[in-house]
């Protein structure tokens, strides 16, 4: 029972984890990278279809995305989604293909996105904690039911802790690691 909950709760801090390096995907860090336009969905003939699916994303130079459009009748639509879409980007068309410089990131915007990211940094930290506040209710619910001895129970409780810690310094490492991307020039 006590193993059960562990293998849980860690099973959760690894989706947890999972989910904000996702979200610290989606921050741009003034290099190109393709999964930059992963949020991006396109209108194709009237369904909403992730841009992946409709063209083919690469990164030529350091500072340019490209998107090679499968259906050319598609490349208005994928300009307006890029537009519309929240990340700031200006794509030009030459008729085949689309272009997406990405302008550097001044001083002032770095400083911005390294609070963003250090917020939802924070936010999987409390997501962590709250695996952790479940598992030893958990535990408490089962030596309430006298299922478990008081000394199990302490030792469950320190075991979820020590995952916890592991999980916690997994975020700070993902943190650092895209502090130091953000503030690369």
């Amino acid at each position: 029972m006590i193993s059960e909950i562990k293998q849980d709760a860690q099973e959760r801090m690894g989706k947890s984890t999972e989910a904000l390096k996702n979200n610290l995907a989606k921050v741009r860090t003034g290099r190109a990278h393709a999964s930059l336009l992963d949020s991006v969905s396109v209108d194709y003939y009237g369904m909403e279809t992730p841009l992946n699916q409709v063209g083919n994303i690469s990164v030529p130079d350091a500072r340019t995305l490209a998107i090679t459009v499968f259906d050319k009748g598609m490349i208005g639509a994928v300009e307006k989604a890029i537009l519309k879409s929240d990340l700031g980007l200006n794509p030009q068309s030459n008729g085949t293909l689309i272009r997406i410089p990405l302008p550097p990131l001044t001083e002032e915007r770095r400083k911005d996105l390294v609070k963003v990211v250090r917020g939802e940094a924070e936010n999987g930290k409390i997501a962590i904690r709250n695996i952790r506040r479940d598992a030893n209710s958990d535990y408490k619910s089962l030596l309430k039911d006298k299922e478990i001895s008081e000394d199990e129970h302490r030792q469950a409780e320190d075991e979820i802790q020590k995952v916890t810690d592991t999980y916690i310094k997994q975020v700070d490492e993902i943190l650092a690691a895209k502090e130091a991307e953000l503030m690369e020039i």
